[in-house]
């Protein structure tokens, strides 16, 4: 097998956070359309997390997400299409059109949600990760989850009973600062996150999350220390939503010097520049890059206005167990 070169690394990783990034405005335009109803939770300025990380998993690995997952999907290896046409609500959507923006799921990649309940993931994490215990699998559940759950019981339960269990769960929180609205300022008293691992025994670590190579080789020390039968592992990825909380967001909790200033530490463009600093840098090959992520997004709202609603008679389905009794 070819070796994969370092310049073609990090060029596929460069592509990955600019197709998440055109993916999301896309979808921040259609949904101003009122294409894309509902909910929306858009990923701008947390690229380099879901990224960093899912370099290091496999695709027997399994990753849990909240309801700003678009980033976690794509990058574990669901279609930009089958997303675009969830979000618009057709049955050719990962979801089926059921779930929407927030309940994105495709069991082929392993990519177990999208969960609109802040925190509602975890104890999902600690199941999934018994289960590859109990059958004797390699495997690493890598949960996704907010600064604002580690305020919830789920988190602190999840964590307790991972530790107790031993159970290969790589706890990962996107720290952005703002559970929601609310500032972190008043909802830990302890705003260093990665410390609360301790109370349960978890190894931890916080990375800059803005930074999508350290985040890769902090994951990367958290997934093998998982995957090698040691338990769960706690990592803090500190970084920003350079968006609103959610489309309906007005922003009223921050300032926009603030917003302005986090911009400054955009990840694809320090990842850009470090790029560049290694002298690997071809503006061409750039463009050409953007011009290719272009067409992709095309291609999957195409998709997706092309993609055929779910017929009333099967509005029952999948809720009610079908048939008699045996």
């Amino acid at each position: 097998m070819k070796t994969e070169s370092r310049k073609d690394k990090l060029q596929r990783m460069l592509r990955m956070m600019i197709l998440i990034r055109r993916l999301e405005e896309k979808s921040a335009e259609l949904y101003s359309a009122t294409k894309i109803r509902g909910f929306l939770h858009l990923y701008n300025g947390e690229e380099g997390v879901a990224v960093g990380v899912m370099e290091t998993l496999t695709p027997e690995d399994a990753v849990v997400a909240t309801y700003r997952e678009h980033g976690q999907a794509l990058a574990k290896g669901i279609g930009a299409g089958a997303i675009m046409a969830e979000m618009f609500g057709k049955q050719e959507g990962c979801s089926r059109g059921r779930g929407g923006s927030m309940h994105l799921f495709d069991a082929a990649t392993r990519f177990y949600g999208g969960n609109a309940i802040v925190g509602g993931g975890l104890p999902l994490s600690v199941g999934l990760a018994l289960a590859d215990k109990m059958q004797g699998k390699s495997r690493v559940t890598c949960c996704f989850f907010g600064d604002g759950a580690v305020a919830e019981g789920e988190f602190h339960e999840s964590m307790n009973l991972a530790s107790l269990w031993k159970l290969p769960v790589l706890f990962l929180c996107e720290n952005n600062l703002y559970a929601m609205g609310t500032s972190i300022r008043y909802t830990q008293a302890v705003q260093e996150l990665a410390a609360k691992g301790a109370g349960y025994g978890v190894p931890s670590a916080a990375v800059d999350g803005m930074d999508i190579l350290a985040v890769e080789e902090a994951a990367r020390i958290a997934a093998e220390h998982v995957r090698g039968g040691n338990g769960p592992y706690f990592l803090e990825c500190r970084t920003y939503r350079l968006r609103p909380h959610s489309m309906f967001d007005t922003e009223q909790y921050r300032t926009r010097d603030e917003v302005e200033e986090w911009k400054k530490r955009d990840p694809i463009d320090l990842f850009i520049q470090r790029i560049k600093d290694e002298g690997i840098w071809d503006e061409a090959e750039y463009v050409a890059m953007e011009s290719d992520v272009a067409e992709e997004i095309k291609a999957a709202v195409a998709f997706a206005e092309a993609g055929t609603m779910e017929p009333v008679e099967d509005l029952t389905r999948f809720v009610y167990a079908e048939g008699g009794r045996p």
